[in-house]
């Protein structure tokens, strides 16, 4: 039964922050892990933090209450948006949020809509002085199999097959023949109508978090981090990013150049796609040059988490950084 009355909660001169979590999305799990993170390091002196979970079947709850979205959100000063992949990150629950006119953290509706397609992303990106691998979008009908065949005829493999809308490298696989090709096709299929091949770009991978507003900067480029996979992962997949084995270096072993280039690329996606607050851009640092590969507009803040860790080594803190991005929603409420 879904209960309408106003929850109660103490301590009311307290900014009353929600942390919204969980989700109807494969991401459910990792979005609950840095639903947990925030809520641990918000602190208690200027906030009140109150846990605001979306289950699986996309049913809100407060403190463990099933919650109307609206009425959800009407409890709350500020929220802050701890959701990843699908509904959270796709324009979905920015849209309900703007209706209810609750300040959020976070890029907009809009914004959120086209960095979350991999395919938008790269052409909004289109001549903004951005590299990116060779790709094409493929969208899934009954003559897809021929679409493939004339692909890998004329495309450079081995690719990179991915599903256009979806997060974490969820539905993302290596592919050098044809066979691998359907395969990876099929894979990326059960996560989006369409998906994305590109070239597969052989070097070190790097990511590239910026945040509004940060000392004294406009726009604050952390330092990039250098992930090196597993051994068993050819790349950092959803299993490397979440096994535990891989590594990864704040700063990165970069040379000064790079470094720089990450940075102003890092930057330059946040402008040219209009994001809002803060975000992390994936890249690939190969002898042909640094390649642009997606944007993330919710970057995870787990324990495992690669933005943390940039965070620290620029020499703040998650609390710190938490208390930014709300003082940020606040502000633009």
């Amino acid at each position: 039964m879904k209960v309408s009355v106003r929850v109660y909660f103490p301590h009311m001169a307290r900014i009353r922050v929600g942390v919204l979590r969980g989700g109807p999305s494969s991401e459910y799990d990792v979005s609950l892990k840095t639903g947990a993170s925030v809520l641990e390091h918000l602190g208690e002196d200027k906030y009140q933090p109150i846990d605001m979970l979306v289950d699986k079947s996309g049913q809100w709850h407060v403190n463990g209450f099933p919650f109307e979205e609206a009425n959800a959100a009407r409890q709350m000063d500020v929220i802050v948006n701890a959701l990843h992949g699908r509904y959270g990150e796709d324009g979905t629950v920015q849209r309900i949020l703007d209706t209810v006119g609750v300040p959020y953290t976070g890029s907009d509706s809009l914004a959120s809509a086209v960095a979350f397609n991999k395919a938008l992303t790269k052409h909004t990106l289109y001549g903004s002085d951005i590299k990116m691998a060779p790709h094409i979008a493929v969208e899934l009908d009954p003559n897809v199999e021929q679409k493939l065949l004339r692909i890998f005829r004329s495309f450079p493999f081995p690719a990179v097959v991915k599903p256009v809308a979806d997060g974490s490298s969820v539905g993302v696989s290596v592919a050098s023949t044809f066979d691998e090709l359907l395969d990876a096709a099929e894979k990326a299929g059960t996560l989006s109508p369409k998906i994305l091949i590109e070239e597969y770009i052989k070097g070190r991978e790097a990511t590239c978090g910026v945040v509004e507003g940060f000392r004294g900067e406009e726009l604050y480029a952390f330092f990039p981090t250098e992930i090196i996979p597993a051994t068993t992962s050819r790349f950092f997949d959803y299993d490397a990013k979440y096994g535990g084995d891989s590594q990864e270096i704040c700063p990165g072993n970069f040379m000064p150049e790079e470094k720089r280039e990450i940075q102003r690329m890092a930057k330059l996606a946040h402008q040219r796609l209009g994001l809002r607050h803060y975000s992390r851009s994936d890249f690939i640092v190969s002898p042909r040059g640094i390649y642009f590969l997606e944007v993330n507009t919710l970057p995870g803040l787990t324990s495992e988490s690669l933005l943390p860790k940039a965070i620290k080594a620029a020499g703040s803190s998650l609390h710190h950084f938490l208390d930014h991005l709300i003082q940020l929603a606040m502000r633009k409420a």
